[in-house]
């Protein structure tokens, strides 16, 4: 690494990709597929539109399908590194493969952190953002310009991962980040450092999100809803909400310390100079547990949308499905040692931890008998939704089994650091997790624009993806079981090989699951006459995102619901009679604004100038943020007034 200059800092040719093919590779296509968007744009003239009407917009709804958006891109970034991993080890028996060991180290690391930051947190915070507000009867989110600084601190974090691809490199220590690898002293390039700020900056805008919502919900409320009267989806978010404002702080002090360790040669963590890396693991892990449920809570909800509209039957247990979302969020701060079986923790508080981790498989285990009761004798439809919960529920019942082996300290000692523990992990987030989001996303799919998916095509990626998650992480229980430690490049045990070809199949399928879902994109806009919905209730639904048209004003409402029931909007179309409101008035709407696009640019500025050294550019980035807050405060004539005759209604 060259000397730091003043101005460019410690960025010099050596950054480029060509120390690999494959980095080269990489990273031509990730500088040809940006080009490539930008040159459509011009191409199609549509600057204009997408500065006025998505860039700038304070909208929850085009918010929330912008994460979606980002999340999607991130999954196809980060199944690539997922699909080069597996076929790594299918042809790295009793040879090197194809990836340098580096390559393959920096691969696992950026894989791990896409996946957890960059595409399932955007994923559940778009769905969250467009469908919380219309669920609970709001017009918009409580803190409509903090709504977007949120999205664009998570899109500087996610820009910071993809330019790692293209200046410099990305960490080599995990998604986890431990010292002692993490410090200068072991890794003194650019990698852990892009790791460390791509997590802050995002970090703040997903603690925003937090606190965002917990007030929306709490406050913004349609009359008549009271808690007990939400919609599951909501409580979820509530729950997952609170675990983020509890929860992220302890991720941002981590990884702020770390930074420090890094930048100015303190000693949080470096044990040799009175540090201790065992602070950082409790630090990381105490937000990295309740971050599991963060991500799994909502799509838990949305299941519970999904099976009860689609066995046109009541949700069976709601009462005991909102305790159970209470208690495992609660249980999600006790359980954090168990990632620590093997430091050397007594018997009793292993033993502790241990019991606290079975126990929280117990609510969940409600949960799932709560959605079989509902579908008991319902009339199902087996639409694309459905089917990735019932695969949810098929899949993810074995990955709640090995958790509770993984509970038992002896077995969790001979099988942490193995495969077995990676099979585990995928086995909870994907089918818990992404199976939840992609039924969200193809379940609002049509409120957001008007046209459903395409059914065939949903369910051939349904299949796709069931059939290759159970392919490519079944075979790891065993090569786990077998001894095989995680994060191998190479082996030389043969009884592991036949296992990895496995496993390298299975992810080609989940491939063709992903090609499946743009193609039903695809197909879904090209026949979206057919597929047009006039009634904005393509499903028979049952909550209030239904009884607005698709997609709905930028206000959700022309006039706001009355809730005198759970189901209200249900109990209406069933007595036949027009869903009750509030007579018609003006109310307020916020404008356009530019200070999170500012916010995020200025954010990505402070990481990538803290990476490379360049202080001056960190310090700009500091002013433009600074800059932008300071004029939002003073900013007059920030919302717009909107009438009754503007919304349309006549009431």
């Amino acid at each position: 690494m060259d000397e730091p200059t003043i101005l460019l800092g410690r960025l010099g040719m050596q950054a480029l990709p060509f120390y690999s093919w494959v980095a080269l590779c990489g990273a031509l296509v990730t500088v040809g597929c940006g080009l490539g968007f930008l040159a459509l744009v011009t191409w199609l003239g549509r600057w204009r539109d997408l500065w006025s009407g998505w860039l700038t917009s304070l909208d929850h709804k085009r918010i929330g399908i912008m994460y979606v958006i980002l999340a999607l891109i991130m999954l196809i970034r980060g199944f690539v590194d997922a699909i080069m991993m597996r076929l790594q080890q299918a042809l790295s028996y009793s040879s090197e493969g194809y990836l340098p060991p580096e390559h393959f180290e920096q691969i696992f690391s950026s894989h791990g952190t896409i996946m957890i930051f960059f595409m399932a947190m955007p994923f559940v915070t778009g769905l969250m953002n467009f469908v919380v507000p219309l669920q609970i009867g709001a017009r918009d989110v409580a803190f409509p310009a903090v709504n977007a600084i949120s999205f664009w601190l998570t899109a500087a974090g996610a820009g910071l991962m993809l330019i790692s691809l293209v200046i410099g490199k990305f960490s080599t220590a995990g998604w986890t980040g431990y010292p002692p690898y993490s410090e200068v002293r072991f890794t003194p390039g650019v990698g852990v450092d892009y790791w460390i700020w791509s997590i802050m900056i995002s970090g703040v805008g997903t603690t925003l999100t937090g606190i965002n919502f917990i007030v929306t919900i709490l406050r913004k409320r349609a009359p008549g809803m009271t808690l007990m009267r939400m919609p599951m989806f909501v409580w979820t978010t509530l729950c997952a909400s609170i675990l983020i404002v509890f929860a992220f702080p302890a991720l941002t002090v981590s990884t702020a310390m770390l930074a420090l360790d890094r930048t100015l040669g303190l000693h949080f963590f470096t044990i040799d100079s009175g540090g201790n890396a065992m602070n950082y693991m409790n630090l990381f892990w105490i937000w990295g547990h309740p971050e599991v449920y963060i991500l799994i809570l909502p799509a838990f909800g949305i299941f519970s949308e999904v099976v009860a509209t689609f066995s046109s039957k009541r949700l069976y247990g709601y009462t005991s499905l909102v305790y159970a979302t209470a208690v495992i969020a609660l249980l999600s701060f006790t359980v954090w040692l168990h990632h620590f079986f093997t430091m050397g923790a007594s018997a009793n508080v292993n033993a502790i931890f241990g019991i606290a981790t079975m126990i929280i498989a117990v609510p969940t285990g409600v949960k799932v008998f709560d959605w079989m009761f509902t579908m008991y004798r319902g009339r199902i439809r087996f639409e694309p939704p459905m089917a990735f919960t019932v695969g949810f529920m098929c899949l993810f019942v074995i990955g709640g089994m090995t958790g509770v082996l993984l509970a038992i300290p002896p077995i969790n000692y001979s099988t942490h650091n193995t495969t077995f523990l990676v099979a585990h992990f995928h086995n909870m987030v994907i089918p818990g997790a992404l199976f939840g989001y992609v039924a969200g996303y193809m379940y609002w799919f049509p409120k957001a624009f008007g046209f459903r998916l395409d059914r065939t095509w949903g369910l051939r990626a349904f299949w796709f993806w069931a059939v290759g998650f159970t392919l490519a992480f079944m075979p790891l229980y065993v090569t786990g079981l077998l001894g095989m430690p995680r994060r191998m490049s190479s082996y030389a045990n043969p009884a592991w090989h036949p296992w990895l070809i496995l496993a390298f199949l299975g992810a080609c399928l989940i491939f063709l699951g992903i090609v499946s879902l743009g193609m039903q994109l695809w197909v879904s806009i090209r026949d979206r006459a057919r597929l047009t919905d006039a009634t904005g209730d393509p499903w028979d639904g049952r909550t209030l995102e239904w009884s607005t048209s698709s997609p709905p004003p930028a206000w959700n409402f022309d006039t706001v619901p009355l809730v005198a029931e759970r189901d209200t909007f249900h109990a209406a179309k069933q007595a036949a009679q027009p869903m009750p409101h509030q007579p018609a008035d003006s109310f307020d709407m916020p404008k356009n604004s530019v200070s999170g696009i500012l916010i995020g640019l200025g954010g990505f500025w402070v990481g990538f100038g803290a990476i490379w050294y360049i202080w001056w550019l960190a310090a700009a980035g500091l002013g433009l943020i600074a800059a932008t807050m300071i004029g939002r405060s003073f900013a007059e004539h920030t919302e717009m007034r909107v009438t009754p005759g503007e919304t349309g209604d006549v009431t």
